[in-house]
C-alpha cells in the first residue's frame, strides 16, 4: 500500500470523503523535492570542505620539497691536502681546516656545545661543510614544478647560475628536526620549536586538566540548579567562544607582569631580580590552560552527565556516600569522554600563535629550553616567522614545519580515539 492509499484510508476512517488526490501529489512531490535539494546541498558542502583540505596540504607538500641550485663560497676542491678530497681527510686535517678559515671565538663556541675530541670526523667533516664550505641556495623550485619542468630548470641554473649545483631536497628530513633555528635556511631546523611546544603543553595539561575536571565535578555532581549557578555557567559557556589573543592580553597583564618573580624564577633565586623576565614558558603555558579551561569544563561536564543515573541511584542504594560514588562510579565511567575532551582541547592549544605572541614568545632562538622559566618559541610561532621572511627557502621551511606540526595534532587525536575506544561502555 503506497502512501497516499494509506492517507485516503485514514480520511475515510474518520468519516470524511476522500481528499483531493492532486493536491495530497503535490505535497508529497514538494516534500521530496525539498528534501533532494537539502541532500545535494549537505554533498556539496562535503565535497567543497575535502577539495579545501586536499588543495591545503597540496600546497604543503609542493612546498616541502623540490629542486634548489645550490652555491658553495668556497669551493671543496681547494680544501685538498696532497690530493686527498676533503670528505677522506682525518679528523684531524679537517680541524686544521676550521682552524684556518673560522675565528677564534667561533671556535671556542663549537667547542663549548661539544668538545672536538667527542666529535667523530663525520660530524667534524660536517662542521666544514656548514661553516667553510657555506652552501647557499641561491633559488628553489616547488616539488611539481620540478617534476614537470626539470629541464627548463637546468637550462635557467646554466645560464642565470653557472656555478651552482642543481639538487633534489627534501626540506623535512633528519636534520630539520634535529637543527635548532638559524638565519641560513640550509641550516635552519625546528629542534628547539618543538622542545618549546613540548615544555608549553605539558604546563598546560598539568594545570587545566585538574581544575577542569574539578570544576566539572562540581558543577554537575555538588551544585543545585539556582541562578547563581546559571549565571556561572552562562560565563564559562561564553569564555569558551573568546578570541584567543584576548587571553594573551590576559596572561600578559597577570603572568608575565603581576606575577613576575613566580613565572621568571626569580622568586626561587634562579634569576636575578634585576633581570627577571616574565615572558617564559611557564607563562605560555599558564596562558594556554586558561584559553583552554572553558572547552575542558563544559566538554567534561557532558561526559558526566552522559553516565546513567541509575549508577548513581544503586550507589547510593548500597550505602555509598556521594563522593564514593563519584569517585567509583561515575568518573570511571566519564573517563573516555573526558580523557577525549582533554586531548582535543590540548590540540588546539598545540596550534595557537595569537596568545602567545602577546606575552611575548621568542622569534628567534638557538638555544633549547631546560626548563619552565626559560625563554622559548614554538612550532606555530616558527612558522609564522618563516612566512614572514622574503627569502622563498624560508617558506619551504614554513611547509615542512607544517607538517611536523600536523603530524603532532594527529597523534593527539589518534591518542583520542584510542583513548575512547578502550575505556567505552554501551548502555
Amino acid at each position: 500500500m503506497n502512501n497516499r492509499q494509506v492517507w485516503a484510508r485514514g480520511q475515510h476512517g474518520r468519516g470524511e470523503e476522500p481528499a483531493d488526490e492532486e493536491r495530497f501529489e503535490s505535497d508529497l512531490g514538494r516534500r521530496h523535492r525539498t528534501g533532494r535539494a537539502w541532500r545535494i546541498a549537505f554533498q556539496a558542502s562535503t565535497v567543497i570542505g575535502i577539495v579545501a583540505l586536499i588543495a591545503l596540504l597540496y600546497t604543503i607538500v609542493v612546498k616541502s620539497a623540490g629542486l634548489v641550485a645550490v652555491e658553495n663560497q668556497v669551493d671543496p676542491a681547494s680544501l685538498a691536502v696532497d690530493g686527498v678530497p676533503v670528505q677522506d681527510q682525518s679528523k684531524e686535517q679537517l680541524l686544521a681546516i676550521l682552524e684556518e678559515h673560522l675565528s677564534t671565538g667561533t671556535m671556542r663556541r663549537l667547542e663549548s656545545e661539544k668538545p672536538f675530541a667527542g666529535r667523530s670526523q663525520e660530524e667534524v667533516y660536517q662542521l666544514v661543510l656548514d661553516r667553510v664550505v657555506e652552501p647557499m641556495i641561491v633559488a628553489s623550485w616547488p616539488l611539481t614544478e620540478s617534476q614537470l619542468n626539470r629541464k627548463a630548470i637546468e637550462a635557467e641554473v646554466a645560464s642565470d647560475y653557472p656555478n651552482a649545483q642543481l639538487q633534489f631536497r627534501s626540506w623535512l628530513n633528519a636534520d630539520f628536526l634535529l637543527n635548532p633555528q638559524s638565519s641560513q635556511p640550509e641550516l635552519a631546523g625546528v629542534r628547539t620549536a618543538i622542545l618549546g611546544s613540548l615544555w608549553t603543553i605539558v604546563i598546560t595539561i598539568a594545570v587545566a586538566f585538574p581544575v577542569g575536571v574539578g570544576a566539572a565535578i562540581y558543577l554537575e555532581e555538588y551544585t543545585r540548579n539556582n541562578w547563581v549557578n546559571r549565571i556561572i555557567q552562562t560565563n564559562i559557556n561564553n569564555l569558551a567562544g573568546v578570541p584567543s589573543i584576548i587571553y594573551g592580553m590576559l596572561g600578559l597583564a597577570i603572568f608575565v607582569r603581576m606575577l613576575e618573580p613566580l613565572t621568571s624564577g626569580s622568586l626561587f633565586g634562579l634569576v636575578d631580580p634585576t633581570t627577571a623576565n616574565g615572558r617564559t614558558i611557564l607563562s605560555a603555558g599558564l596562558t594556554l590552560a586558561l584559553l583552554i579551561l572553558p572547552l575542558l569544563i563544559i566538554n567534561a561536564q557532558e561526559a558526566i552527565r552522559a553516565v546513567p543515573n541509575s549508577l548513581r541511584q544503586a550507589s547510593y542504594g548500597l550505602g555509598a556516600t556521594k563522593w564514593q560514588t563519584i569517585w567509583h562510579h561515575v568518573l570511571p565511567n566519564a573517563l573516555p569522554g573526558i580523557l577525549t575532551a582533554t586531548i582535543l582541547a590540548i590540540s588546539r592549544a598545540v596550534g595557537e600563535t595569537a596568545p602567545l605572541v602577546v606575552i611575548g614568545v621568542s622569534t628567534y632562538i638557538v638555544a633549547d629550553p631546560n626548563g619552565p622559566f626559560s625563554k622559548f618559541t614554538t612550532l606555530p610561532a616558527q612558522i609564522y616567522q618563516w612566512t614572514s621572511r622574503p627569502q622563498d627557502e624560508f617558506r619551504n621551511l614554513a611547509a615542512a614545519a607544517i607538517i611536523v606540526l600536523l603530524a603532532m595534532l594527529v597523534s593527539l587525536n589518534a591518542a583520542a580515539i584510542l583513548l575512547r575506544n578502550r575505556y567505552s561502555r554501551r548502555w
